[in-house]
């Protein structure tokens, strides 16, 4: 059984960082009663005194709604007075986190569960639902929503038109996370197809260090145009192999969110691909960048899915050669062009075996 928020819900953000500091002043501006736990104590401090973030937008005052707390992980009883638990932290960190809230999250009322974050697990390549579903059980994995879309924050927090897909195997929970989230700015969208969404999210990340590779070398309009296009078809070719429908790789958490963050000088991942394609090396770009790039790495767990399905993703092969294997940009520019005609238009034969082993581990029966 699961909470039903209401009008006013009280939400617990786990993340204090850009994104969720952002969907935190969101939900205050939308009257509900916001506490958003940071690990850090001089954070908690900080914010409480003078609402604002210290390290983001630090011109930006926060709603008076939030309260920030931590660094201790909240107790049980703290997460079973919640409508809604939303999980703004890194993929890399959230089997640590879940393994560490499981226990609040058995018996009595489970809130609605709401996750934000892009990326593929590096060590597993599990998706955020696997990794759910592996350390809280199916019943928790399958009440699970996911929200992605093109909401940048400097421009999300100035409340300019944003729209955003939301997708659950449970459709009254995607429902539940639209009445939360939904206001005239803040489009939702609902769908059915988590993977597809958990899987646009994802690489699009990876396509963006492309774009931004090919920023820095100097190339223009016609150069961005073939790769977020070029991307877009790898996309939806791998997340079809997958098990995905092609479909959401059409709405806002693919072409919508391919677009924006490949075309934005604020993505973290366009930045880390404009100054690999400026010759600056990684570990430097990576030590000075100030926060998380998920697309580098989502680049290795992808590059481990792509040569399990056996598919055809030549841009994201070149991506991970440059970042893992240290290929020269422009010798993989040039290897990329090089390549024979290819058809233009083209979706895998042999599909799904990836999202039935998932399904299965949900207890859901894949469709023949």
């Amino acid at each position: 059984m699961s909470h039903s928020p209401s009008l006013k819900s009280k939400i617990l953000v786990l993340g204090a960082g850009n994104f969720g500091s952002c969907l935190a002043d969101h939900l205050g501006d939308c009257d509900h009663e916001v506490f958003m736990w940071s690990r850090h104590a001089s954070f908690v401090e900080y914010f409480n005194t003078h609402h604002r973030n210290p390290t983001y937008l630090k011109d930006h005052v926060f709603s008076n709604n939030i309260r920030a707390i931590g660094p201790e992980i909240p107790r049980k009883e703290q997460i079973q007075q919640m409508d809604v638990v939303l999980f703004a932290i890194p993929t890399q960190g959230l089997r640590e986190t879940l393994i560490k809230l499981r226990g609040s999250l058995v018996g009595g009322t489970l809130p609605l569960m709401i996750f934000v974050n892009k990326g593929i697990e590096t060590d597993t390549q599990a998706l955020t639902l696997e990794i759910i579903v592996d350390t809280c059980g199916s019943d928790i994995a399958r009440a699970a929503t996911f929200i992605v879309g093109q909401s940048w924050r400097h421009w999300f927090v100035r409340r300019q038109p944003t729209s955003v897909s939301v997708a659950s195997l449970t459709e009254s929970q995607a429902q539940k996370a639209t009445q939360v989230f939904h206001q005239p700015w803040f489009r939702c969208y609902t769908g059915g197809d988590p993977i597809g969404l958990e899987l646009a999210g994802a690489l699009k990340n990876v396509y963006a260090i492309a774009a931004g590779m090919a920023d820095g070398l100097g190339f223009e309009n016609n150069t961005r145009a073939s790769l977020i296009t070029r991307g877009l078809g790898e996309m939806t070719r791998i997340g079809t192999a997958y098990g995905a429908s092609p479909l959401t790789f059409l709405g806002l958490a693919g072409v919508g969110d391919l677009f924006l963050t490949c075309s934005s000088k604020a993505s973290r991942n366009y930045t880390v691909g404009y100054r690999l394609g400026k010759g600056e090396a990684l570990e430097d770009i990576i030590n000075t960048l100030g926060s998380v790039a998920e697309g580098v790495t989502t680049a290795k767990g992808l590059k481990k899915i792509i040569d399990e399905m056996n598919v055809s993703a030549p841009i994201a092969n070149g991506i991970y050669e440059a970042l893992y294997e240290g290929k020269d940009v422009k010798t993989g520019v040039q290897e990329l062009m090089s390549r024979p005609p290819s058809r233009e238009l083209d979706l895998p034969r042999r599909t799904g075996e990836q999202a039935k082993r998932l399904l299965r581990k949900l207890e859901i029966e894949p469709m023949k």
